[in-house]
């Protein structure tokens, strides 16, 4: 008892010095994007960001863990399917290779005219989000069924509320809300939202951007159901769902660890 009460206590712990590190990291990346726009440096530090997210927030070295021989052991069959995941993971990473390699071929090194005080914002929305599914997963495996519950909840408002700033405001399909927020982030008054027939830029970003939203309305779909099946008592025994649930979101924090930068930081911005 003694040794699992310390195990769960080193989790949590683990999941809030990683969450510090992300933070540092990312306030680390916006002061050189506003200073001096080293473009190797900040890909060095999303670089060790994704790291991070991917071992200690994806459990990427859980593929390591021996399983059972018995084909029947619950052990054996999350393992199998834990591999299944990480190679749709790996499949769907080269889609989002994609959109990378067609921004940088588009743009160089310019970027859309975006405003980088709202992509901060955002990104942090994001990156607290992780936080708190890292956070659910952990109590759910302590049998914190509660706990999980909560923190789960408060990751799906967080992706919630990340989607509907990239889609209403970003996007600007409400202007009028986009209009306010933006204002409230520094934006001067009449600046030309951008659109996808904006040129290359238009594209890339909606492009970019479009793709990324789809994901995280699906981890939104996939929250609602564990949060739901956790309700009622599913993962008491048996809980890799919700592991499979948080890698799945963690991926998509990832990702927009390397389209962040890529959008809002590098590059000078395309009149």
């Amino acid at each position: 008892m003694v040794h699992n009460t310390q195990e769960n206590k080193t989790l949590l712990g683990q999941g809030v010095l990683i969450f510090i590190y992300l933070a540092v990291l990312t306030g680390l990346e916006f002061f050189i994007a506003i200073s001096f726009q080293s473009v190797p440096l900040l890909i060095v530090v999303a670089l060790v960001k994704a790291a991070l997210v991917v071992y200690y927030y994806m459990h990427v070295y859980k593929l390591n863990l021996e399983a059972e021989v018995d084909d029947e052991a619950y052990d054996y069959k999350a393992g199998t399917n834990r591999l299944g995941l990480w190679l749709f993971l790996i499949s769907d990473s080269f889609v989002f290779a994609g959109l990378m390699a067609m921004r940088v071929n588009l743009l160089g090194l310019t970027r859309p005219q975006l405003n980088q005080f709202l992509g901060l914002g955002v990104t942090a929305v994001l990156l607290i989000s992780s936080f708190f599914m890292n956070r659910g997963e952990a109590l759910m495996h302590n049998g914190d069924r509660q706990g999980f519950l909560r923190n789960t909840a408060i990751t799906f408002l967080l992706g919630l509320g990340f989607l509907l700033g990239v889609v209403i405001i970003e996007w600007h399909t409400i202007p009028a809300i986009a209009e306010t927020v933006l204002h409230l982030f520094g934006e001067p008054a009449g600046v030309e939202p951008l659109k996808p027939t904006s040129g290359v830029a238009g594209a890339a970003f909606f492009m970019m951007t479009g793709m990324h939203a789809f994901h995280v309305l699906s981890g939104l779909i996939l929250l609602g159901i564990v949060w739901n099946n956790g309700r009622k008592g599913f993962y008491d025994e048996k809980q890799y769902p919700v592991e499979a649930v948080a890698v799945y979101w963690h991926f998509v924090d990832v990702v927009w660890i390397f389209f962040y930068p890529a959008l809002y930081l590098i590059g000078t911005v395309i009149k």
